[in-house]
């Protein structure tokens, strides 16, 4: 019996996410409580990651017992039927998605409003991402239509929820 391609590699990763998500959890667990202060304990810095530690580990758990369950202990299909072509459209893809990470990282944030920089990065990646050469403008008009929509949407929410919800001050 075969199994499916990559559930030996959504084993590791699910794996590599535990021991992302406890190790996260366990040294937001020794950040200060703030409690000698008598400060609200929902405001506590180790809250947010912690939490976040705590999310990743269960879901990283999740992907892990899933891969397992589909056989990533079995015989694996090869996975001989990328092309060079399709190869390098996929280190073309990783360097786009690291160039916009890096412009929005160290380029715009911190030398922008941050809800600017989020939005222009967000609607930037859907559209860089969803471009089809030979595709009807028609198409093109919805597809960044909706790209815009969730640009406003994330520009809005994101720093509405840090921020309020958070209590986290934003550069």
């Amino acid at each position: 019996m075969h199994t499916r391609p990559l559930a030996r590699a959504d084993l590791i990763t699910g794996v590599i996410l535990v021991v992302f998500g406890v190790a996260a959890f366990a040294e937001s667990w020794g950040m200060p409580r703030l409690e000698e202060r008598s400060i609200n304990p929902w405001t506590a810095p180790g809250l947010v990651p912690g939490l976040l530690g705590a999310v990743i580990a269960l879901l990283g758990l999740v992907l892990a017992l899933r891969s397992a369950f589909a056989g990533a202990f079995g015989p694996q299909i090869p996975l001989d039927d990328d092309t060079p072509e399709e190869r390098r459209a996929a280190w073309r893809r990783l360097a786009l998605c690291s160039v916009l990470c890096f412009v929005y990282s160290v380029v715009l944030v911190g030398h922008t409003p941050f809800w600017f920089a989020t939005g222009l990065f967000v609607f930037v990646f859907i559209v860089a991402f969803e471009w089809e050469r030979n595709e009807a403008w028609a198409s093109r008009g919805r597809k960044f239509a909706i790209a815009a929509l969730i640009a406003v949407l994330a520009a809005g929410l994101i720093p509405y929820m840090f921020e309020t919800l958070f209590l986290v001050r934003l550069p």
